[in-house]
This record gives C-alpha cells, structure tokens and sequence, in this order.
C-alpha cells in the first residue's frame, strides 16, 4: 500500500493511490512531506525511487543488524531503521523494522506492520494546528515521539503486571492450610517468561532508537541550517529513550529476580513433599517391624497363646508410630 500525504495549510491529508501498469501515470510536484509505504508491492517501490531518485531497501535488507546497513547516507539521502515494536495491546506482540528516509523536505516511511503510533500521529497531524508537521523530518521527530510514548506505556503495564506477579508469589500461605501454591506456580512462570520476552523487544527497540537518533543528531551537527526546535527535540527524545531503556532494564532485573524465587519456592514445596515422605516412612517402620515379627508362622512364638496378644499387638504398633511423630513434633521437623 502506498499513501501520500499532502501539505494543506499547517496539516498533512493522507490519501492512497494506486501504482501500476495498468493505472494512470502519478506526477509529484512539489514532492509531498510524508510517503508511507506498507508492505509495499514491486510497482510502489520502483515508483517513489523514481520521483525522488533513491534506491528503497528490500525487506531482507531492512532486517540486516549492521550499523552500516541500518544508518547510512546515499544520493543526498538519510537512511535510518529502527526495530519498532506493534500488538503491544495483545499476548503476541511483534517487533518487525521500519525504515526512515529522509530526503530534502520529504519523509519516506517503510514498514511491514502497524504499528498504533503511526495511525495516531497521522490522525493528530490530519487536524489543523495538531502536531508540527510542515516538513519530512518534522513528520520523523513526531512518529519517534508517538513510538516512544508507546513503549513507555508498554513498560508501564510490564511494571504493573511484575508488581501483581511479586504479589502472588510471595503472598502469605492460606490460612485455612488449603492446598499448595505450587499449582499456581506454572501459569506464574508462563506469564513472568512472556513479559521478560516482552522487555527484551522492548529493549532491542530502544537502542535502535538511540542509534537513530545519535546518527541523525550527528546529521543535524554536520549541517548548520538545522533548526533549534528540531535540535531541542532530539535532545529530548535522547533523554527520554535513555531513562526508559534504563527503566527496562530496572523490570529486567526484577523479572529475573521473581523467576529465580519462583524456582526457589517450588524447589521448597517439593523438599516440604519429600520430607514428609520420608517422616512418614520413619514412623510407620516400627509399625511394620512389629507386624511382621508377629505375622510370622513359628510355632514356638512367646505370644501366641497369649490372650491378649492382639491387642497387645495393635497397641504397640500405635505407640511406636506415636512416638516418632511427637519426638519430630519436639525437633521442629513437623
């Protein structure tokens, strides 16, 4: 999908428009502040490198790790991915990479995804005195800023939802002694395990963020015909990318910590299980000792013609699995 937007007074109008061999010929001129490329087919992308004169990267080339392939500079134009993430409202958020070119006064977007922040920004710059938006890197510093607002909510439902979990683990036991925590124990893991994958994404697209904005605030330096506004900005969006990447990392450190304790306390309801076990094993030997030396078919056995010698039997039995409860009683062991 290809959609340009148009400058109409202090606002942008977005509009789509369809590229190929079959539709009439498209003329640009001037070259428009903003050119959003979804998913964009073949035609598209030979379309918006023909009016502008710039090689657009493929997808494969996109999702390349080097500096040198996400941050480079050709033919007069800034070329600058970041790794944004999108579905944060779902159970399976993606992280996929968008690129931004700049070009004179013209921004060109391209994304396999959609991300909220760009439907948001675009609804806020289609209003009159909305968010500045006169040129291509006006239009870039906004949909940063929407990103990066995004994720800073995202890390706030993370700190919520680790705050809920520390809750849940570490919560006193029942009082009427009903059950084991240890059922609850496996969906808490499964949830903590999706909320650290969660910050890691997080983290991977805030430093992407900061390679971004240090390469082009090293672009802004190099020419001296940059504005303040946008110089004050990057600074900004500096700052607050920094503080959050260290805030993800702060989640990082208690999500590894709550998953270590849930470990711990499941490792403690096993050893409790094992140990009564073994308590209860101990206490019914002396049981089973007595039984068996009377259960055995000897003629001369002392007790056989003793009248009371079942009885007798059974109270010993009693007695010998008493008394290793109580003296554990005493020892603490129960």
């Amino acid at each position: 999908m290809l959609r340009i937007y148009t400058r109409d007074g202090d606002r942008i109008t977005g509009q789509d428009i369809t590229v190929g061999d079959d539709a009439p010929p498209i003329e640009l001129s001037p070259p428009p502040p903003w050119i959003d490329m979804v998913a964009p087919a073949i035609p598209e992308t030979r379309f918006v490198e023909r009016i502008l004169g710039i090689s657009i990267p493929t997808r494969e080339e996109m999702q390349e790790i080097e500096m040198s392939s996400r941050l480079y500079s050709e033919n007069g134009a800034e070329f600058m991915t970041i790794t944004a993430l999108s579905q944060l409202d779902t159970d399976s958020p993606v992280g996929s990479p968008i690129t931004f070119i700049l070009k004179g006064g013209t921004l060109v977007t391209v994304r396999y995804e959609e991300p909220k922040p760009f439907q948001a920004f675009a609804a806020r710059a289609a209003r009159a005195g909305g968010v500045p938006c006169s040129a291509g890197e006006q239009i870039m510093l906004g949909l940063l800023e929407a990103l990066i607002d995004r994720v800073a909510d995202a890390l706030e439902r993370v700190g919520l939802k680790i705050d809920a979990f520390s809750h849940e683990i570490f919560r006193k036991k029942d009082p009427a002694g009903r059950g084991s925590r240890a059922r609850d124990f496996e969906g808490i893991i499964e949830q903590i395990g999706r909320e650290g994958e969660l910050l890691g994404m997080v983290r991977e697209s805030l430093i992407s963020v900061t390679r971004l904005l240090t390469y082009h605030t090293a672009m802004e330096d190099a020419d001296k015909k940059a504005s303040r506004d946008a110089r004050a900005r990057l600074k900004t969006m500096q700052r607050d990318v920094a503080s959050l990447s260290e805030h993800s990392t702060y989640l990082s450190g208690k999500i590894n910590f709550m998953l270590d304790s849930t470990l711990g306390l499941i490792n403690l309801e096993q050893n409790q299980i094992i140990k009564i076990f073994s308590i209860a094993a101990v206490c019914l030997m002396p049981p089973t000792l007595i039984a068996s030396i009377y259960g055995m078919n000897f003629k001369n056995i002392p007790e056989l013609d003793f009248f009371y010698g079942y009885p007798a039997a059974l109270a010993a039995m009693a007695v010998s699995a008493i008394v290793p409860i109580v003296y554990f009683r005493r020892k603490g062991w129960l």
